[in-house]
């Protein structure tokens, strides 16, 4: 009986030791999180009324070559865009298309 009261005595004292050993603190500094931060160069615009029918093809996204040849030829037969919204008077340039480039488009 003595051997059981004294296992009773020290089951908790042991387990408490090892308990308070794995709650010990890292010898070790951990080292902050880096922050990693790209930086977004702006964009160019292209301006409707210099750019040539190779470089609207290239840089516009949804606009072949007969698309942009229709945008010079326009260009030609109206006179300088006034703005981007009048690119929707072109045949096979509609409103998805026009707000999928807005943002690379301008008119000087």
């Amino acid at each position: 009986m003595r051997n059981t009261v004294l296992s009773y005595l020290l089951l908790p004292l042991f387990a408490s030791a090892s308990f308070t050993l794995s709650a010990a603190p890292a010898t070790q500094p951990v080292a902050p999180p880096v922050a990693i931060v790209t930086a977004q160069q702006p964009t160019a615009q292209l301006d409707l009324n210099t750019a040539d029918a190779l470089t609207l093809q290239s840089t516009l996204a949804g606009i072949g070559k007969t698309k942009a040849e229709s945008i010079v030829a326009y260009r030609e037969e109206h006179g300088a865009f006034a703005s981007v919204d009048e690119l929707l008077e072109i045949k096979g340039i509609g409103k998805a298309l026009l707000d999928r480039n807005r943002d690379k488009l301008t008119v000087n």
